[in-house]
């Protein structure tokens, strides 16, 4: 007897549609799984054969097949295991086929009988459309993230063959356990002086704009990025399902979801591989922490410390927002449009922008500017020297301006941003900008001779023109950008001379 059970599979973030297959037909007893599965999909056999067990159901007695078409497309995960326990049930008689019609399946089972969770399950859900996805019960509430309703948790393999049979009602989805509440993000008031990286800070905020913070041990770079996420706005409801959606798909689960969630933020070590750091793998390729810093902040601290090959590898997601990843068989594309900020020190020993403290030579110099690339530091827009605070500023309390008034001037400026069709000032392409950012005749005449000077190179120029339109955003200044706001962009580049790169 046959049966065919809709499952899916992982694909980067994208869920793919597998037809499991299953064949039970006269002969010595035999279970086998063809399809191109990895080891995990293999190692079904055992798990689905102990749940069915578990389960109160008899094995058949037979040669039973499954194939997961389509053939050709390698199979990852242990997702299809209830596919495959349901699709052998049917083809023993123990379910009838048409209980299955338009239903889908999707979870790991326990040796207990139970449906374990599975990653990525937004995307396989969003990849079976049209039908009734039954799911673990642990991931209901991610799966009616989707949107369509059609969802159907179930806690055990019993309790679902009950259902299918119609012997008992489906099982409801419990309201989640309440969960801890989430650390409050750091306030910008906290920090002491440092009004250059302050402003850069909304700067940044405000217009999506990559920031380099460069300075001595101490100097509150750190504490300075940990603080970006507090100005941005929160996610709208879309933005939202694609950070749920890339979180599930690396087993990550972020609570909420909906409209107000607020941007992720992402902190690697610098010891992390390329594969963590951009994504990959071999059968399942995973996404890394630019994916998962995807409408957020990836913050690379210690930035001279990670290696040289690793930091060109963001070059193409920094200018695309996406990471594409081929494969010998495969291919997928992993969303990446993240806000990058770095913090590094001006030499190794840190002290180079303290007068008469650099223990460095002119070599080490020279061997640690070399770690980052030019056209690796042209991908920021902002780079800003940050000295030691004053010692007086260190006492007493607080007096800089809190994080929710500086916010409230980001969104403001953000929604200048949307009116011109784009989600903040970043993004304008450099066809537009003659429109969208038109220059005073003064402003001109500055850029001009940077450009004659060769100190600014014709993407920075774009860079240059994106910032100075965010600064006459948040000047309401109007539509005109004008020298000021030019001069203050340029300013806010000028710690790159610091490293051996031309400040424009």
């Amino acid at each position: 007897m046959l049966a065919q059970i809709p499952s899916a599979i992982l694909a980067g973030v994208d869920g793919r549609r597998i037809d499991v297959e299953v064949h039970l037909s006269p002969g010595l007893p035999s279970f086998t799984i063809v399809g191109l599965p990895d080891a995990a999909v293999r190692e079904a056999r055992d798990r689905v054969r102990a749940a069915v067990l578990s389960s109160g159901y008899r094995w058949p007695s037979g040669r039973l097949t499954v194939n997961l078409a389509p053939s050709g497309l390698r199979k990852a995960g242990s997702g299809l295991d209830l596919a495959i326990a349901i699709g052998v049930l049917v083809a023993a008689a123990v379910l009838p086929p048409e209980s299955v019609d338009g239903v889908a399946l999707v979870g790991e089972l326990g040796l207990d009988g139970s449906v374990r969770a599975v990653p990525g399950i937004v995307s396989l859900t969003a990849a079976l459309d049209g039908l009734r996805v039954v799911v673990p019960a642990a991931d209901g509430f991610e799966a009616a993230l989707v949107g369509r309703g059609h969802s159907a948790p179930v806690p055990s393999l019993r309790s679902l063959v009950k259902a299918l049979a119609g012997e008992d009602p489906w099982p409801t989805l419990r309201a989640p356990e309440p969960v801890a509440a989430t650390q409050p993000v750091p306030d910008l008031a906290e920090v002491c002086g440092q009004a250059v990286g302050r402003r850069a800070l909304e700067v940044a905020a405000s217009g999506g704009h990559h920031l380099l913070l460069v300075g001595p041990p101490g100097s509150g770079k750190t504490m300075l990025a940990s603080r970006l996420v507090g100005l941005l706005p929160p996610l709208d409801a879309e933005e939202a399902l694609e950070v749920i959606r890339v979180h599930s798909a690396a087993g990550l689960r972020l609570h909420g979801g909906g409209s107000g969630m607020r941007p992720p933020y992402r902190a690697p070590h610098h010891s992390s591989t390329d594969v963590a750091l951009v994504g990959g793998g071999t059968t399942w390729m995973r996404p890394g922490e630019i994916s998962l810093a995807h409408r957020g902040v990836l913050f690379l601290d210690e930035l001279g410390e990670f290696p040289s090959s690793i930091l060109d590898m963001l070059r193409q997601p920094l200018e695309e927002g996406v990471v594409r990843l081929r494969r010998a068989r495969s291919g997928v594309d992993l969303p990446a449009r993240f806000q990058l900020v770095g913090a590094m020190n001006p030499c190794p020993c840190g002290e180079g922008a303290v007068e008469g403290g650099c223990r460095c030579n002119d070599v080490d110099r020279a061997r640690y500017a070399r770690r980052l690339s030019a056209p690796f530091l042209d991908r920021f827009d902002l780079a800003v020297a940050v000295a030691r605070p004053e010692i007086s500023k260190l006492f007493g309390p607080a007096t800089g301006e809190p994080s929710a008034v500086v916010a409230g001037r980001v969104r403001r400026a953000r929604l200048l941003a949307r009116r011109r069709g784009y989600r903040c000032n970043a993004e304008i392409p450099a066809r537009r900008l003659e429109e969208l950012a038109p220059l005073a005749a003064d402003a001109i005449e500055l850029l001009q001779r940077r450009l004659l000077a060769g100190s600014l190179s014709a993407r920075g120029l774009h860079r240059v023109r994106r910032v100075a339109r965010t600064i006459a955003d948040l000047d309401r200044a109007g539509d005109v950008v004008g020298v000021r706001h030019v001069a203050e962009a340029l300013q806010l580049r000028a710690a790159r001379g610091a490293l051996g790169v031309s400040p424009g």
